[in-house]
């Protein structure tokens, strides 16, 4: 069905204009590349999960109580993140699948933010509500503030190595 047909509008180049997309051949170049991004993707997310469970395993959080591991793993891994994430962009040059190994799988899979909003329900239906919103907003909190200190000190750190 043509985009006149249907009243959809088209983009008038490719997403990527060395690419084109009504090439075969080119789109299987496409299609492979993203494979390799998958997997470390996931090798990555399989490892900082393993890491997560570890913490989880260390210091369990009793029932209805308030989750200090999940907040104390998710604050981590966001300093981690942002310490991360100033070092590849604006300092050093890295592999380029680095990036979506650490970044968006090691770390991805490490932080845990969909236990966050399980423990969140929990304690609500668990009679705890005033827990869950202090939960709730110390997470964001923590989270926010992880990632700013951790591309800041890295700044910091990297400009005096740099002028040394």
């Amino acid at each position: 069905m043509r985009s006149d047909e249907t009243g959809l509008s088209t983009a008038a180049e490719p997403t990527d204009p060395d690419i084109g997309l009504s090439d075969a051949e080119q789109r299987q170049e496409l299609r492979r590349s993203h494979y390799g991004v998958l997997l470390v993707i996931a090798l990555g997310g399989a490892l900082g999960a393993l890491a997560r469970f570890g913490a989880a395993q260390a210091w369990p959080t009793a029932t209805n109580s308030f989750p200090f591991t999940t907040l104390t793993v998710n604050a981590a891994g966001c300093l981690v993140i942002g310490a991360f994430l100033v070092a590849v962009t604006e300092i050093f040059s890295t592999h380029p699948l680095l990036r979506p190994f650490f970044g968006t799988g090691v770390l991805g899979g490490f932080t845990t933010f969909s236990t966050y909003c399980v423990d969140i329900e929990r304690l609500v239906t668990g009679g705890r509500p005033g827990i869950a919103l202090t939960y709730l907003a110390a997470t964001a909190v923590a989270a926010v503030l992880a990632v700013t200190v951790g591309a800041w000190s890295t700044r910091r750190i990297l400009s005096k190595w740099s002028e040394s």
